[in-house]
């Protein structure tokens, strides 16, 4: 049988302790009702009442059980582990830099050193002197489990830089400044910081956002350096729940800019960065349902809108009246404007047509010329990169594609040249010429046409396992770009596909909102659908595909092992958000209210409430066979707190009726992101590779 235990004994991965059974989380009786309607609940004690502090005796117990569950079954396969992780490193230029960019006086890249986890930033002077190394995320990650850096920002004079760095996964990040000149840190700590850190009133003053104790960024602050952060400043406090904060300066550095939004309707503030305590221009009052950001030029608004389309149009609009909106670029039901860039002499709309990413030069003089930057490839992923100036006459890009490594490049505007300026070196090898890339239409079951990106071995032949990823929310396309560490999967035999499934914005803003709300469910039926379309193609066969997502992803693995549990041959899902409508109904949860767009509002809204019991994966497991499935949380996580799969793996293993694999990790130091560092998160994938690789009896 498909992932059966090899043993009924096993050691743990020190080989001690025999470890004889998973562990089983006792029932304790709780159940909670709403409209009527009670709902069964018998392993929410698994929730710490302290959260987000975990202390109780008996849930650290039984989360780390489970993670010696997860050693003792895992051991056995170190090897293979320890292989795929050195293949996978071997593919990773150690000691490698990024293109050095221009801002200001200075040209600044970033470098990893010969085995180091972390990056270093580094300076040089545009008309010629030393290196300088400005930030040294090695020192500053030293001795810790668990290092992140946030935001990093420095003065418009060079002479200062702020950054920010979270030590515990908790995504609440400590801001600290320094003296590029000297080389002394300053005083000035603000903890709990969430946000980008914006300098203004001539780098006198840095705006940014704190997290409150639901970790939502509620207000945007100013901070005089030198001053105690009691006399910091709230410039705007946002009073709605459900919407958070954050700041920015336009791209000519002239104004703040203020916004507040959530999943679906936003509003934006207007200061003068050179006097942040000055007067606010409020852009146009919010509007349910209405998305806009905004950008100025010589006193003239630019607002990427979805008001009138919902794939957004670009109007403008006079300083002087703001709401005053006329339209420069139609919305359209071909073309998906996700965003607009301003530059001195000219402007960029990016978006995508036919889901395949456009990047468009434009002119403020003649509306009517427009110049797309034409790329090779028939499936790609490309998109501005760092172009920090407001003055460019070249424009960085990235651009990668399935087979593609990721490059950087240099577009000439007034030429209209590309030019190649690094392509990532894989000093293992790699032959792209070994492989192919197809783009796919599988119809769904609605009659819906949804794209599959799909990659493979040419030397492939016939149905052979698959690993289909799959995301599908908030909007959030998933692109066909490269991965170094995919060839672990390709090379031995698989074909790697990614589901551009409903939910996410992949074919523009209908197909997110074809899978939201009270259409959630065409998401999973968008990836079963993709599943049995693949092999009916004769890419693969039922029990020989491997599925993996995360987060909301990991809502996907969980909805789809209930209603089609026969497909897939191993699951992982990390950090998975399955505990929907227990999340939904707890408007304390950090989350929560910024989410009832996303996802409905239980509380007040009974079909929402039943429609996402009916889907929610914790509360729709039921006694029948479920495949292989890897799990994994962070202790520390504020985006899916770790108790929704610690009680989704409970009740999996309370009713489900086959012997196959069930194993659940719990990371006690990390958050969501899984384990920090480029090689540490890189042996958590060598770990989900081993676990595919054994439950389909993959050999090599």
């Amino acid at each position: 049988m498909r992932g059966m235990a090899d043993s009924t004994q096993t050691l743990t991965e020190s080989g001690k302790d025999p470890v004889s059974a998973p562990p089983q989380a006792v029932k304790k009786p709780h159940s909670f009702t709403h409209h009527g309607i009670t709902v069964a609940d018998d392993y929410a004690w698994l929730r710490d009442p302290g959260y987000p502090e975990v202390t109780d005796k008996e849930v650290l117990a039984h989360l780390e059980a489970e993670n010696r569950w997860f050693e003792a079954r895992m051991a056995p396969h170190q090897d293979r582990i320890d292989a795929l992780f050195k293949e996978m490193r071997a593919r990773i230029k150690e000691a490698d830099k990024s293109v050095p960019q221009k801002d200001g006086d200075w040209l600044y890249w970033i470098e990893f050193e010969e085995g180091a986890e972390y990056k270093k930033w580094w300076r040089k002077p545009v008309a010629g002197g030393p290196d300088e190394l400005i930030l040294d995320e090695v020192a500053l990650a030293e001795g810790k489990d668990y290092f992140r850096l946030g935001a990093i920002s420095v003065s418009a004079n060079g002479k200062l830089l702020a950054y920010a760095a979270d030590d515990n996964g908790s995504e609440r990040f400590t801001a600290r400044f320094k003296n590029l000149e000297t080389g002394e840190m300053l005083p000035d700590e603000i903890p709990g910081t969430l946000s980008s850190l914006v300098w203004v009133a001539g780098d006198k003053g840095v705006v940014y956002s704190l997290a409150n104790e639901q970790w939502r960024t509620d207000n945007a602050r100013l901070h005089w350096l030198g001053e105690p952060l009691e006399k910091d400043v709230e410039l705007y406090h946002e009073d709605d729940d459900g919407f958070r904060v954050g700041s920015s300066l336009s791209s000519n550095e002239k104004w703040l800019i203020i916004g507040a939004s959530d999943h679906e309707t936003s509003e934006a503030r207007l200061i003068r960065a050179d006097d942040p305590m000055g007067d606010q221009i409020l852009v146009k009052k919010r509007q349910k349902g209405v998305e806009y950001d905004v950008d100025e030029r010589d006193g003239v608004l630019y607002i990427h809108a979805n008001d009138t389309h919902e794939n957004f149009r670009l109007a403008t609009a006079p300083l002087s009246n703001p709401g005053e909106w006329t339209t420069l670029i139609e919305g359209s039901d071909d073309f998906y404007l996700t965003g607009v860039d301003l530059f001195r002499d000219f402007y960029v709309s990016e978006g995508r047509r036919a889901g395949l990413d456009q990047i468009e030069v434009r002119y403020y003089d003649d509306p009517a010329r427009v110049e797309p930057i034409e790329f090779p490839e028939a499936s790609y992923s490309a998109g501005l990169a760092n172009n920090p100036e407001w003055h460019m006459d070249k424009l960085r890009l990235s651009y990668e594609s399935m087979v593609m490594p990721a490059s950087v490049l240099d577009y000439d505007v007034a030429a209209r040249t590309l030019e190649t300026l690094k392509v990532q070196e894989i000093p293992s090898g790699y032959d792209a010429s070994l492989y192919t890339t197809e783009r796919l239409e599988i119809t769904a079951r609605d009659g819906t046409a949804i794209p599959v990106s799909i990659v493979y071995r040419k030397d492939r032949t016939g149905a052979g396992p698959l690993y289909l990823y799959g995301y599908g929310a908030y909007g959030i396309s998933i692109d066909p770009g490269f991965s170094t560490a995919r060839l672990s999967l390709v090379d031995r035999g698989f074909a790697y596909a990614i589901a551009h499934i409903r939910g996410g914005d992949d074919m523009g803003r209908a197909w997110y909102k074809a899978g939201k709300l009270e259409k959630r469910t065409n998401t999973f039926n968008d990836f079963v659908d993709c599943a049995k379309g693949l092999i009916d193609r004769g890419f693969t066969s039922e029990g020989q595909i491997a599925i993996a997502g995360g987060s909301a992803g990991g809502e996907l693995m969980g909805a789809v092992i209930n209603t089609d549990p026969h497909l897939w041959g191993a699951v992982v899902a990390h950090v998975p958000f399955v505990d929907v409508l227990s999340t939904m109904l707890d408007e304390t949860l950090p989350l929560t209210p910024g989410e009832w767009p996303e996802w409905g509002n239980p509380i007040e809204d009974q079909a929402a409430f039943e429609h996402i019991l009916s889907y929610s994966p914790y509360d729709q497991i039921k006694a029948q066979a479920y495949p292989p499935l890897m799990v994994t949380a962070g202790l520390n996580d504020p985006r899916v707190t770790y108790w929704e799969p610690a009680k989704w793996v409970a009740k999996l293993r309370e009713l489900k009726t086959d012997s196959n694999e069930l194993i659940f990790k719990t990371n006690m130091g990390a958050g969501h992101g899984g384990k920090s560092g480029r090689f540490e998160s890189l042996k958590e994938t060598a770990e989900e590779f081993a676990f595919i690789l054994w439950q389909l009896g993959v050999e090599g």
